[in-house]
């Protein structure tokens, strides 16, 4: 009987592999590593659920990908090593700008806003993904490769190994890499800065694979050590449930649309950037950082 190699199934196996050996070398102090076991726990819950809606909506994302692939302005064939070239920096960019609206669109936020809800730092942390993004329609951005040619089954491979080179750079394990590759790639310690809620590091480095994307559209910001990053988000929410990590930006976005007083202050609440107010002093990135930056200069 024929085997096909399951993407999914293997870098689910070799990412839980990896789970546990940094913890093991962790908890021995061979390298740098801090689990929590109800955080740990609460990511892997994150990851069935996320798991669970991938499955049940793989049919809508294939479906959606092929229609518009049947209008497609080329025939790209997955047999030429040049399509995948290709490839790599469309989706690579594709996912500079799907991530970059997931920070500063509450809505899209809502459903990213999980991954970003653990204050710990490590390979489980990867693990810890959106029950709700396929819903909201955060596969569309990639439509416009299957527009070009590009097979559905390519576009949804090329995804796969984009986010499979992520899982390894949620680690404080490794440091720092060689300054080429540092340049060139995204590494544990620009991710770090990723997961940061330090206002020196907030929203920045959205790259999957490349760095070059944050560079040329000014989202690029090294770590310091002199300023260790603080993970998590700007206002923590202290569960371990993960019906409460899934849904909790949900409900608050019902919340403040229950209290919104036009159609402005709705609009606002659900598409402006996360910590909206209508008269434009909530805690947005944007004014985090612009009163971090006045706190700077000399008195």
């Amino acid at each position: 009987m024929h085997h096909q190699l399951n993407l999914p199934d293997l870098f689910l196996a070799l990412s839980l592999t990896m789970i546990g050996l940094e913890a093991a070398l962790g908890s021995l102090a061979l390298i740098q590593a801090r689990y929590q076991p109800r955080d740990t726990l609460a990511s892997f819950g994150m990851q069935l659920g996320n798991i669970a809606m991938n499955l049940m909506m793989a049919g809508v994302v294939f479906a959606g990908l092929t229609a518009v692939y049947h209008e497609r302005l080329f025939d790209i064939s997955p047999s030429s090593p040049w399509a995948w070239v290709a490839i790599f920096f469309l989706d690579d960019f594709t996912y500079y700008w799907f991530h970059r609206i997931s920070h500063e669109c509450r809505f899209w936020w809502a459903a990213h806003v999980n991954h970003h809800s653990s204050q710990q730092y490590n390979l489980s942390t990867a693990v810890r993904q959106s029950w709700t993004s396929v819903i909201v329609g955060t596969w569309t951005p990639w439509i416009p490769l299957a527009f070009l040619g590009f097979p559905p089954a390519m576009i949804l491979a090329q995804q796969s190994f984009n986010l499979f080179y992520q899982f390894w750079i949620h680690t404080e394990a490794v440091h720092r890499m060689p300054d080429w590759f540092e340049y060139l790639f995204n590494t544990p310690s620009h991710h770090r800065v990723h997961h940061a809620s330090n206002p020196r590091y907030l929203d920045r480095n959205y790259a999957g694979v490349l760095m070059v994307w944050d560079r040329l559209f000014g989202t690029f910001v090294a770590e310091s050590d002199e300023e260790p990053p603080h993970y998590g988000i700007v206002k923590n929410i202290g569960t371990f449930n993960p019906l409460a990590i899934a849904f909790h930006e949900w409900l608050a976005i019902l919340r403040d649309l229950w209290r919104a007083n036009s159609l402005r202050e709705a609009l606002g609440v659900v598409f402006g950037p996360p910590g909206w107010r209508p008269d434009g002093g909530g805690q947005t990135s944007k004014n985090i950082r612009s009163d971090w930056r006045l706190r700077q200069l000399p008195r």
